[in-house]
């Protein structure tokens, strides 16, 4: 019987990482009945691993195949039946191999060590441990740490070499990636590099991770590339026999570990010449993906099959119904016999390739009504121009400077971009904001007259977002840095949820996070669909002039928008296009007696002590923990209400906006979610002293943990639940949509569940594949 299946919701996951996505959680569908193929592919079991360490990644998707074609069951010859292809990642879909070695230059200059780029082509194809460690132990680094130069080289490798759509992909890779599926080939990305920097890298290029059937990374294994274990994983995730697999691979490593597997290898020389290649013996050599086709896939690159493919996408439509006299005109004489009688033998080769487009384009038309049904919600959101700056990274062409340059030349950079903009003549103008719409903090606005003159910052968020508030404090640097400018942000708050559109919800949020800057409640997301938005947070920057200079998604863009705001706003005023007119501001915490009143100030969380009656309040947004009788009665306050992360007694001791509660009885101490200090705290009640238990005020990017004491980062930890019997804390990690653990014991903090995406997914073979959608409490 056909396993049961929900159809995939993942067409807008990026990394990602860093932002929040668009589609948003379904109501429950009807599973479907897919093949029993598909059913293999994600049954297949990953390798098994010890309960704690790595945490596992290999992953199917659950969209429906592409119809199988006659084509791959069976071709003459004696190439063989192909079913799958599985594609290295780094050199052969990114080019990520020189961005990869200059990040980990940047990793041993930090230490101190002279290491040039080419010291790690050796090691290149192998793991980043190996990567990494092989140059270390050549240079001879004492007391050299894998793991900690691994959790360097991924940082800075996302926020310097690997942003979203920043243009790292091959071109060709997603064509070739859409012809394997419309062949009926199953499609897997199979690499020895980490998940982080798998889903990293495709979102830089713009490949949907659902675009692959299966996702095979080095966190799930111990022997990597040239040992065959990743390929062999990869090909029983698909339900593929290896002797029906192709992998294309670009290192020396990867090739010797296709062959290990026994499965063809087509080689690409994006990192190695022909001559290093040929050692491992490929079946062939390319230069790159854009010059491997479908029919070297198919037939394994013989002169009969191989046709280069072209710019023009038109030819690859037409060739299904072309007479060989028209196929004359593009090949020779010799190749059109060849051609014609294959296809005899093969049962019609070019009806085949007509039932190919023909099934292909059906299949890809109930795949997107699937899609569509199962992410109703999220298409609701969704706008053509949307979708297309989804796939193309939207107008961030400004952002675009190099990296590592002196203030001034990047500015300098920045003001000839808008120089060429403003004569360029094919400029989008924001549209005007509907005069419906309610507003906060202002009068209502208007493009045409309160904005006109001033450089605009458009901030589309939603309160629900945790991503939106980690950006709030980007924000609010450029708005005082900018204060006395002609500059203005302006929030577009874009509801995820038809309860979010409630006004007195949002000017609640607006209050709880200290937003002083105008916020629209644009509903209906009218701005959204006309700026073909496609994420939360995601920025728009304005011209004086109304034109749209710039759009970008996601965190980690403070110096982007500092340095486009602050060249915009040079640049403008040489022109003479600034007009400082005051705005008609009267912000909400100015108009709510409450928040003058009240002893307490959005508190987040509650945790009781019965024994000694005792109630523990997070005053969230006094920075404060405060502690009264059952009946309410002041009893202390603990931390000094100042904003800030530091250890020690009662009075002095600070926080930043504190949020979950967990007491343990027997040692008198109370565990605190330090939210937005990035920490998880311990309050003794015994000494009366606060001391930090992990975290150090930076916001982390770590998803499997393990270290010890502040030496381990969080992300916004929001809820804490203890577990006495474990003598463990439970974190809800809302940054990064995990649950963690705090060994109490011996100070160890690492991941419990969910590997990062933001879905409702469960998994009953392993725990660490529960995925979660911002977890903000906790109860056991």
């Amino acid at each position: 019987m056909a396993r049961q299946i929900v159809p995939s919701r993942s067409f807008h996951r990026l990394l990602t990482s860093r932002h929040y996505p668009l589609a948003s959680p379904a109501p429950p569908l009807r599973p479907l009945l897919l093949p029993k193929a598909l059913s293999r592919a994600t049954a297949a079991a990953s390798p098994q691993l010890p309960r704690r360490g790595r945490r596992p990644v290999v992953a199917a998707s659950a969209s429906a195949p592409a119809p199988s074609s006659p084509e791959t069951e069976a071709v003459p010859g004696a190439w063989g039946k192909v079913s799958a292809v599985l594609f290295d990642m780094d050199g052969v879909l990114c080019n990520s191999e020189e961005p990869s070695r200059r990040a980990a230059v940047d990793v041993f200059a930090e230490m101190g060590v002279d290491v040039t780029v080419d010291d790690f082509i050796p090691f290149t194809g192998t793991g980043e441990a190996n990567f990494l460690g092989g140059v270390a132990r050549v240079k001879g680094v004492k007391a050299f740490s894998t793991e900690s130069a691994k959790k360097r080289f991924f940082e800075i490798y996302l926020d310097k070499y690997a942003k979203p759509n920043s243009g790292i992909g091959f071109p060709g890779a997603l064509e070739l990636i859409m012809e394997c599926k419309n062949a009926g080939l199953k499609v897997a990305v199979a690499s020895s590099a980490d998940r982080v920097k798998v889903d990293a890298n495709l979102a830089a290029a713009g490949l949907p991770v659902s675009l692959f059937d299966a996702i095979v990374s080095a966190d799930a294994f111990e022997n990597l590339k040239p040992a065959p274990d990743i390929f062999l994983a990869a090909s029983k995730n698909l339900g593929v026999d290896t002797d029906e697999c192709i992998v294309i691979e670009d290192a020396l490593a990867g090739v010797q570990a296709a062959k290990a597997a026994e499965i063809r290898c087509i080689a690409v020389t994006t990192s190695l010449d022909e001559d290093a290649l040929q050692q491992a013996s490929p079946v062939f050599i390319r230069k790159d993906i854009g010059d491997i086709s479908i029919n070297d896939i198919l037939y394994g690159g013989s002169n009969a099959y191989h046709n280069e493919r072209t710019e023009n996408t038109e030819n690859i439509s037409s060739l299904g119904n072309a007479s060989p006299e028209i196929l004359n005109g593009a090949t020779n004489a010799e190749s059109v016999e060849n051609t014609n009688s294959s296809s005899s033998k093969g049962q019609g080769l070019l009806g085949s390739r007509r039932d190919i487009l023909r099934y292909g384009s059906l299949g890809i038309a109930f795949s997107c009504l699937f899609f569509t049904i199962g992410n109703w919600k999220a298409m609701q959101f969704a706008s053509p121009k949307g979708l297309l700056n989804f796939f193309t990274g939207g107008n961030s062409s400004i952002f675009a400077t190099n990296e590592g340059e002196s203030l001034s030349s990047r500015v300098q950079q920045i003001k000839k971009y808008l120089a060429d903009f403003e004569t360029g003549g094919s400029a989008t103008y924001v549209p005007e904001f509907p005069r419906k719409l309610d507003w906060l903090n202002t009068a209502p606005l208007q493009f045409g007259r309160d904005l006109k003159g001033r450089v605009v910052v458009l901030d589309f968020w939603t309160y629900c977002c945790i991503n939106c508030m980690h950006v709030l404090p980007d924000l609010e640097f450029i708005e005082k840095k900018y204060k006395d400018k002609p500059f203005t942000v302006v929030g577009v708050h874009s509801a995820k949820f038809d309860n979010e559109k409630d006004l007195e919800a949002i000017r609640s949020a607006v209050l709880r996070y200290n937003v002083t800057h105008p916020v629209v409640n644009d509903g209906d997301m009218y701005l959204w669909r006309e700026l073909g938005v496609n994420s939360w947070p995601t920025f728009v920057v304005v011209a004086p002039n109304g034109k749209v200079l710039a759009q970008i998604s996601g965190e980690g863009h403070r110096k982007d928008l500092d340095d486009v705001v602050g060249a915009a706003l040079e640049f403008y005023d040489e022109r003479k296009l600034l007009q400082n007119n005051s705005l008609p501001l009267a912000l909400e915490k100015d108009r709510d007696g409450r928040l003058i009143t009240s002893p307490l100030k959005f508190p987040g969380k509650l945790a009781i002590d019965v024994q000694n009656n005792r109630l523990f309040i997070s005053d969230s947004n006094h920075n404060r923990i405060v502690v009264t009788n059952l009946d309410g009665e002041f009893i202390c306050q603990v931390g000094s209400s100042e904003e800030g992360l530091l250890d020690g007694q009662f009075d002095t001791a600070s926080f930043n906006r504190p949020q979950g509660l967990a007491y343990n009885f027997k040692k008198n101490i109370l565990y605190v979610a330090d939210t937005e200090n990035h920490a998880l705290r311990e309050v003794d009640f015994v000494n009366e002293t606060v001391r930090t238990l992990a975290g150090n005020g930076t916001k982390g990017s770590d998803y499997e943990g393990g270290g010890r004491g502040t030496n381990q980062v969080l992300n916004s930890p929001w809820d804490v639940c203890y577990a006495p019997s474990e003598e463990t804390v439970y974190i809800a990690m809302a940054g990064q949509h995990q649950i963690w653990k705090h060994n109490t014991l011996d100070g160890v903090t690492e991941v419990f569940s969910g590997n990062g995406s933001e879905k409702n997914l469960n998994w009953r073979s392993y725990l660490l594949l529960i995925v979660k959608a911002v977890p903000f409490e906790l109860l056991i």
